[in-house]
């Protein structure tokens, strides 16, 4: 059996050696770029009063259900009866 020459080059010559350095690359690069984002973005502050402002919401949407039946009522007034066919 006659074996092949050995043909061996640089490293960089080769393909696979390529693919195995791209995936730890495009993590450093994928980091840089949350890196860089986070600190161009903060995080906006949280209001001082945001607990009255949840209830305040809170009462408004409650409101707004309470209004519900009388919404439909309405609806159900200014629709013109079926006609029969």
């Amino acid at each position: 059996m006659k074996s092949s020459p050995d043909r061996s080059g640089p490293w960089w010559a080769y393909g696979h050696v390529w693919l195995l350095i791209a995936g730890p690359a495009a993590v450093i690069v994928a980091g840089v770029v949350t890196l860089w984002l986070a600190v161009r973005t903060p995080d906006p502050v949280v209001d001082a009063d945001y607990y009255r402002r949840g209830i305040e919401i809170n009462k408004t949407l409650a409101r707004d259900k309470a209004l519900l039946p009388a919404l439909q009522g309405r609806n159900h007034a200014a629709t013109p009866p079926a006609q029969p066919q």
